[in-house]
């Protein structure tokens, strides 16, 4: 289970680095608010956050560890949009864009990630890529 809990809406403030870093499973929410949340991320060396589309939030993502393969598009079968990305990077994803990054390096890839308005559940955590789809 995940060491990280979901601290808003409550005022917090954290040491980015150092909780995404330390973070250990696929997705956990730390922060969720009313028009915002920031979730933590470990993905795997060869796996991916999964193609999604968020059709209400826009999302931006930050590489604390890694390095990954951005793609981007107006559907899943179009991702024009076609990136490397390492540690210290940003990635912003518009509202309405199909999206994903896939580890392409040598360690696990640890991202954190904010929405707004917030897209998952207060609390959330998915250990791996596979309990996101329970």
């Amino acid at each position: 289970m995940s060491e990280h809990t979901d601290h808003g809406p409550n005022p917090y403030v954290v040491n980015l680095e150092d909780a995404t870093r330390t973070n250990e499973v696929f997705r956990t929410t730390l922060w969720t608010g009313e028009f915002l949340q920031m979730t933590l991320m470990s993905i795997p060396v060869g796996g991916d956050i999964g193609l999604e589309l968020h059709g209400d939030t826009d999302q931006f993502l930050r590489l604390e560890q890694g390095r990954g393969r951005v793609q981007m598009g107006p559907s899943a079968e179009q991702l024009t949009f076609d990136e490397e990305v390492g540690t210290d990077w940003g990635v912003f994803v518009p509202r309405g864009v199909w999206h994903n990054i896939t580890n392409i390096g040598d360690e696990p890839m640890r991202v954190y990630s904010i929405y707004a308005p917030p897209h998952h559940v207060p609390g959330t955590v998915h250990v791996t890529q596979a309990d996101q789809d329970h």
